[in-house]
């Protein structure tokens, strides 16, 4: 049971990290089949090429995350056995057991959607409202009311639960006579480019024409491919033409995606654009109760307060931070205290921030505020440069967890007293200053797409 709960806490932590057709391509058949008393732990794979693309590529990701949930592993090995085999592994005397399935592999192949998102478990907020109210609009009268939809916003804030929160509502609605189809920009470029190698690009365009809703996330993927734009543009002019409900998500609205042609981006500005923001406290709170709730577990009001006090940028990080927490209570069976979640959200906000350096942080402070890395360093007291400074101090300390003394040596060797004095007036500040809480969190977001 221990191994189970913590290979899907494992899967659930990678999920966060990688995009989801890679997620789902290389960890559907995975299990992991042993951990021994001298902290190794062993990962089964379907076949050879699953086992040597994902130790190659997404070990150190892997351990990475073994480690965050048990810090007495020490490595991970790989090995194959097919899905459907009981065969033994030859390091290992007993059978695989199989494991319950990840939930996220129980996507409809026909659909590609998946149903653990629906309109019910999705938090509607000052922050998506909007976007919310369009869906609604738009299950109601398919391919009239809004087309396309094209809801935008940051990462993870919710914008693929809706879009296919929206496709399981008209598939639940409409029954059979409303065909509708989910994909992912990444999805839709490699079976253009599947399409093209193997000179079956009409089996490409019938399988994205002949539908009643399309809806394609993550839009600005597509940017600068030029043949999958055309054949987008030209699937888009053919479903639109016939009165097919288009849907769409991107990072950003239409006219901020520079490298999208201009035909794109005036057929996306043609109809109902919505965005998309940063969730309040009361919404960030809603979401954890929530959370909890799907996954039946208990966290105490004051730790689920403190959760999201703490974590402000994105839902997806939010729910990695949740699965984290469970893990301690369920496997662990940890006492779960104040100290011990700070533990978890450091470690979680730091993983995020691992190869950013303190160049980085003062040259995107600076960026932010349009001033220079000189300004925020020198020992000038002007208004307009003494926020970003502290704003600089205070994300140095929290995403790098540098020590007071070496922050205050980095910006123009001040006395650590400063930096402590900075880092706690922001800290403070932030709980109760909404305009400086969302500049805090598009500076983290700047920093994390570096």
């Amino acid at each position: 049971m221990e191994t189970e709960k913590l290979w899907q806490s494992v899967l659930a932590e990678l999920e966060l990290q990688i995009s989801r057709p890679n997620f789902l391509t290389w960890f559907k058949n995975s299990r992991l089949v042993e951990k021994n008393h001298e902290g190794e732990v062993v990962i089964a794979l379907g076949n050879n090429f699953a086992k040597e693309w994902v130790e190659n590529k997404y070990h150190k990701t892997i351990l990475e995350a073994m480690v965050s949930l048990d810090d007495s592993i020490r490595r991970v090995k790989y090995v194959v056995v097919p899905a459907s085999s009981e065969q033994k592994i030859s390091s290992i005397e007993k059978k695989v057991q199989p494991q319950a399935p990840f939930e996220e592999f129980k996507v409809d192949p026909e659909t590609n959607l998946h149903p653990k998102f629906n309109l019910k478990s999705f938090i509607v907020g000052s922050s998506n409202e909007l976007a919310y109210a369009a869906t609604l609009a738009v299950v109601k009268d398919i391919g009239k009311k809004y087309n396309p939809l094209f809801i935008y916003g940051g990462t993870g804030l919710g914008k693929t639960h809706l879009l296919q929160a929206i496709g399981n509502e008209i598939k639940t609605i409409h029954k059979n006579r409303v065909k509708v189809r989910y994909v992912p920009s990444e999805k839709f470029v490699n079976d253009i480019i599947s399409g093209i190698r193997n000179k079956r690009t009409d089996d490409v365009k019938e399988k994205y024409r002949n539908v009643d809703v399309l809806i394609i996330d993550d839009i600005q993927f597509i940017a600068g491919k030029e043949r999958s734009e055309e054949e987008f543009f030209n699937t888009f002019n053919s479903l639109y033409e016939n009165d097919k409900q288009i849907i769409i998500s991107s990072d950003r609205p239409p006219h901020a995606t520079p490298v999208l042609e201009e035909r794109l981006r005036s057929r996306f500005s043609g109809g109902m654009i919505a965005d998309i923001s940063y969730p309040d406290y009361e919404m960030r709170l809603a979401i954890i109760k929530t959370k909890l709730q799907e996954k039946n577990a208990f966290l105490p009001d004051p730790l689920c307060q403190l959760v999201a006090t703490k974590i402000q940028r994105n839902i997806r990080e939010l729910e990695g931070v949740l699965n984290k927490i469970i893990f301690y209570q369920e496997v662990k069976n940890t006492e779960l205290t104040q100290k011990l979640i700070e533990e978890i959200i450091d470690k979680t906000v730091r993983q995020l921030f691992k190869n950013i350096t303190p160049n980085q942080i003062v040259q995107i402070v600076s960026s932010f505020f349009e001033l220079t890395e000189k300004d925020i360093i020198d020992h000038s007291r002007r208004k307009e440069v003494v926020e970003p400074r502290q704003i600089t101090m205070f994300l140095l300390k929290d995403l790098l967890d540098m020590s007071y003394s070496d922050i205050g040596h980095k910006l123009g060797k001040r006395d650590h007293t400063t930096v402590i004095h900075a880092c706690e007036k922001i800290n403070k500040q932030i709980l109760s200053d909404q305009k400086l809480s969302n500049k805090i969190i598009l500076i983290k977001e700047m920093i994390n797409n570096k």
